[in-house]
């Protein structure tokens, strides 16, 4: 969470008490992509309970898996006080994408993308998940559902259950087998 003047977009050269800020390296789109990356990734961690109301508290991460050293990937949970308010993290340490890559998740529906920081607009491959996936049931690192994921290079992915459109797919699924009963009995 430490930041230093300049480093928002970043400059060349290391902070200077005595120097001017680089501002002139606004100029070029490397740049601002790290500038709207830190004014992103900063509004995340404000707007996202999960991500600072329980900071110094165990009860506020949770380890998916810290243990894929092959891959050099860990996954974990962060939870606002309200346990059902949560986000999950991925992030992959290597220059490789992973596709396929599969974490365990507590709740099943659909996770939406909140955060990628490879995003074309940050200056990256635009590698990701099309905005979010949904649940697959399988058992995985000690959950009862996954998702089937795609790490983007050196990436943090951030996901959180969205639950509005998994109950309004939940009710349109059940209307249908309604229906299908209905038309069916006649």
């Amino acid at each position: 969470k430490t930041m230093f003047m300049g480093m928002e977009f970043p400059q060349w050269g290391e902070w200077d008490v005595w120097g001017d800020l680089e501002w002139h390296l606004l100029q070029f789109d490397a740049h601002q992509g790290m500038k709207r990356f830190f004014r992103d990734v900063n509004h995340l961690y404000c707007s996202e309970a999960a991500l600072h109301e329980q900071d110094f508290s165990e009860e506020g991460f949770q380890w998916i898996d810290c243990s894929d050293n092959n891959h050099s990937v860990v996954s974990f949970i962060r939870r606002a006080k309200d346990p059902q308010e949560f986000v999950v993290t991925v992030c992959n340490f290597t220059p490789q994408p992973h596709s396929h890559y599969r974490i365990g998740v507590p709740e099943s529906g659909f996770y939406t993308e909140i955060f990628n920081s490879d995003a074309g607009n940050y200056g990256g491959s635009n590698m990701g998940n099309l905005g979010g996936k949904w649940t697959d049931e399988w058992y995985f690192h000690n959950h009862p559902q996954s998702l089937d994921l795609c790490l983007p290079p050196l990436g943090v992915l951030v996901l959180k259950l969205d639950r509005e459109k998994t109950l309004a797919v939940m009710d349109q699924s059940q209307e249908t087998e309604t229906e299908t009963e209905t038309v069916s009995e006649s």
